[in-house]
């Protein structure tokens, strides 16, 4: 397997330190360090496989680690924060490959395989399992293709079926199974952050939101929190504050501007809220974002 896992490695060296799409559809790359702004995101789904170093990611109040041939798979879009490390043992820059999955895929592949039709509760929408031989040459044809331009369109969406079938057969293929099948629990949460993710700058009340999933209020609070370890409210908030933090980072608009924009009516509770997710003040942290991105 390490051999399997130094091929993947030099395959993916070209990343850059932050995610880096490369010519093959949905699939994309990442090495070195990554300033503490951009890992902490809203997450879409995804599979992403660590070649170097380790990471943690804290979702809510839990907080998972993954190392060297393992991968986590996302299954719904979750605020996160994370942190990637070197490798203790060289030093070796942190390098990670991912997969975005699509539904459409998915669903074709379960036709054909049993069990596609159970239904789990109450699961979180992330996880961790090590990696498999079988997984790593399927993302090892894969790669390969960067160097093969001509053949992308041929022969990468046997490969991309490939590593989704792989990942069925693990300990996480439920989760790729729900974001395929439309009535599971997770699908219809995961119809309910799509819309705050759109309207996350909008007072909601949870009534409203479990009535969009079609569940009862307890119901849905039930498999919200499992699915993102937040409450709904929570969650929002998390949007919120991570938007705000995308604009400090990037626009040139006052700090009262951004908490209006985001769906804040006081610029006090937006400061004491921000302060205590980030560890700094707003107006801290922008300073620290832009030293960072000048150095």
């Amino acid at each position: 397997m390490e051999k399997k896992l130094a091929e993947l490695r030099l395959l993916a060296s070209k990343a850059g330190n932050k995610i880096t799409e490369t010519v093959i559809p949905r699939v994309a790359m990442v090495q070195g360090e990554i300033p503490e702004h951009r890992l902490t995101a809203v997450y879409e789904p995804m599979i992403n496989l660590i070649l170097t170093g380790s990471k943690s990611m804290t979702v809510g109040d839990k907080t998972w680690q993954y190392n060297p041939a393992t991968y986590f798979v996302m299954s719904v879009d979750l605020p996160a924060a994370g942190k990637v490390f070197a490798d203790e043992r060289t030093g070796a820059p942190y390098l990670a490959v991912s997969l975005t999955p699509k539904p459409e895929i998915i669903a074709e592949l379960l036709d054909g395989m049993p069990g596609s039709g159970k239904t789990h509760l109450y699961n979180a929408g992330f996880s961790v399992a090590p990696v498999t031989s079988e997984l790593l040459d399927a993302w090892l044809r894969m790669l390969r293709l960067l160097s093969k331009p001509e053949e992308i369109s041929a022969l990468a969406p046997a490969y991309e079926r490939e590593i989704l079938f792989r990942v069925l057969q693990g300990p996480q293929g439920w989760m790729l199974r729900d974001i395929a099948t439309p009535e599971s629990h997770l699908a219809r949460i995961y119809k309910v952050i799509n819309w705050l993710k759109q309207h996350y700058m909008q007072a909601v009340r949870v009534e409203e939101l479990a009535a969009m999933a079609a569940l009862s209020v307890s119901a849905f609070h039930r498999h919200f929190q499992a699915i993102t370890a937040l409450s709904p409210v929570q969650y929002q908030k998390r949007l919120r504050l991570m938007q705000a933090r995308l604009k400090l980072a990037t626009t040139g608009d006052s700090i009262t501007a951004i908490a209006h924009a985001v769906g804040y009516q006081s610029h006090t509770q937006f400061s004491r809220e921000y302060g205590r997710h980030f560890g700094l003040s707003p107006s801290s942290d922008q300073k620290n974002i832009t030293l960072l991105r000048n150095i």
